[in-house]
Order: structure tokens, then C-alpha cells, then sequence
């Protein structure tokens, strides 16, 4: 590792949209931190064509094409905190657009927030069709989020402060503390995506990490990126798996945390009321409603079957 190498960039994928890839890796280029300054790690997750010989990185002189064999984004991502080498890992999904400014900025959180150990910042939209009235409401899923000020906590479960996986910035040591726990333990490695799957919170549980260790996490306005949103993830049935898909890996982060989960127990009255609100929502409300209720239960059905 050369001396002034500060950030490791780790891009985990699998079958990437090679359009998407590419305008990923050209905000890469134009970054305004010096290359000197950051490393790039493509891991290549069990592609089928091998990306080596699709993808040219000769563009940066630290970087590096990397397979993993092991379907899955959290050995992906595993495996690049393994390769890395700076003290400050970006986590930047295949179809995460930087900001021109980003690793700069990133750099200067690192500098200046010596308490928090991972942090990220707004995910603005670009859709690649126009999204229907229906989705606005389950933007969220998609990792959207848009704030106008900053926010750094040091509690688990703090909505406000806690980063998502695009963009996601974690010091080394948080990086390596999750890398350790999470290979003794099956269920954390299964809590994100792996192949068609659309389980989630594998970067809730990084993040969270921070705090494992007595550090915090926090959001900044000043960080900014783009995600690139296909035209499939705007069909109902795709929305229908992955809220069912985020709900049921939110019960499973939840009980790997120490939190008590179990079927609720209603009251006659609280069951029709219940029934009540269902009858009344959309056609859309209630098939997504009824995917998140099917996602926990099959978390929990889980959970004490084990």
C-alpha cells in the first residue's frame, strides 16, 4: 500500500448492466480527490462473463479486478474489505453515480469526524422511465433519501443517522470487525442479496458495527450521489419482492441484534380494525402490505424453527 492511499473504493458485482458500470466508472474518473489518493476494487461476483476481460480499469493506477466465486453481495463485499488497504472503505453499488466531489468530501468527514465510523449521504433518483403515481410512496425501498441537514448518532435503530449501502463509508476498523463476526455466522452472511434474491440490511449491520465498537454513524448533506433506477424495479411485482424481501431481513437483523421477535398478539377488536384499514387501501397499498406481513412472519417462522 503506497503512504497516501486514504480510501479503498470497492464496487461488488454481479452481472453488471454494462451501460450503468460505465457511467459509475467515469464518475470514478473524474473524481476531484487525486488518484494517488484512493485505490479501486472491482469485485466481481461470480459473473458470467468474467469482467476482466469486459471492463478496462488501466484508467487508474491503483486499481485492481478481483473474482469472488462465492454468490452473494455480502462475500463480495467481505472479500474487497479483505483486498483493501486504506483506512476508509467506500462501498459504491454498480449503479451508484458519485458526485464529482465525493471521495473528497469523504476524505474530509473522515478527518473531522473521528467519532463516527460510518457515515453516508443523499441518493438522488434518475429513473430510466418515468415512475408511476404508485411508487412514490416505496421510493424508500430504493434506496432514495434526500435530507437537508445533517444528523450522527451513536444508537442503533436511529433512522436519521443511519447510512445506506449506497455510497456507504466505514473506517477500516469497523470494516474488519464486521468482516470477522460475520464469516463466524450464516445468517448474517445470508441478510443480503445473493443472485435474484432481495434480502437486505447486510449494510445496516455494517453500519451498526460502528457502534458494536463505541463509534457513531451519521448522514451529510454534503455527500451526494445518483442511483440509477432500471425500468424493472418500477413494476409492481418487483416492488411486491423487494419489500417483502427488506421486511423479512429486518426481522432477521433485529433478533442477530438482540431484539425480541415474535408473532404479534392481536385483540378481536385490533383484528378488525386491522381488517378495516385493509379493506380500504389500494389495490398496490394492500399487495404491499400484505408482502411486508408475509416477509416477517416468514422471518419469524424461521427464527424459532432454529
Amino acid at each position: 500500500m503506497s503512504s497516501s492511499t486514504l480510501i479503498s473504493v470497492i464496487i461488488c458485482t454481479h452481472n453488471p448492466r454494462l451501460d450503468y458500470l460505465d457511467r459509475v466508472l467515469k464518475a470514478l474518473d473524474l473524481q476531484t480527490l487525486s488518484k494517488e489518493m484512493w485505490e479501486l476494487l472491482l469485485i466481481d461476483n461470480a459473473s458470467k462473463k468474467i469482467l476482466s476481460t469486459e471492463i478496462d480499469l488501466s484508467w487508474h493506477p491503483n486499481s485492481r479486478h478481483i473474482r469472488e466465486e462465492q454468490l452473494g453481495l455480502t462475500p463480495s463485499r467481505i472479500r474487497g474489505i479483505k483486498e483493501s488497504t486504506a483506512n476508509t472503505i467506500v462501498f459504491v453499488d454498480d449503479d451508484n453515480v458519485l458526485n464529482l466531489d465525493y471521495l473528497e468530501v469523504t476524505l474530509g468527514i473522515s478527518q473531522k469526524w473521528i467519532n463516527i465510523g460510518a457515515w453516508g449521504g443523499q441518493v438522488r433518483a434518475d429513473f430510466e422511465v418515468n415512475p408511476p403515481d404508485w411508487i412514490k410512496s416505496y421510493l424508500g425501498a430504493l434506496a432514495i433519501r434526500e435530507f437537508d441537514r445533517d444528523s450522527w448518532s451513536n444508537f442503533i435503530g436511529h433512522n436519521s443517522s443511519t447510512p445506506c449501502g449506497a455510497g456507504l463509508c466505514i473506517r477500516r476498523i469497523v470494516a474488519e470487525k464486521y468482516a470477522t463476526k460475520t464469516i463466524q455466522d450464516l445468517h448474517r452472511i445470508k441478510l443480503d442479496r445473493t443472485g435474484n434474491k432481495l434480502t437486505s440490511c447486510g449494510d445496516s449491520d455494517i453500519a451498526f458495527t460502528s457502534c458494536d465498537i463505541g463509534l457513531g454513524l451519521g448522514q451529510f448533506t454534503s455527500l451526494k450521489l445518483t442511483h440509477l433506477i432500471p425500468s424493472q424495479r418500477l413494476e409492481e411485482e418487483y416492488m411486491e419482492r423487494l419489500i417483502e424481501g427488506i421486511n423479512y431481513s429486518g426481522v432477521i437483523l433485529s433478533h442477530l441484534r438482540g431484539f425480541d421477535v415474535a408473532f404479534p398478539r392481536r385483540s378481536i377488536l385490533q383484528k378488525l380494525i386491522d381488517f378495516y384499514r385493509l379493506v380500504k387501501m389500494s389495490d398496490i397499498d394492500r399487495r404491499m402490505y400484505l408482502a411486508a406481513k408475509k416477509g416477517e412472519k416468514k422471518a419469524v417462522i424461521e427464527i424459532f424453527n432454529n
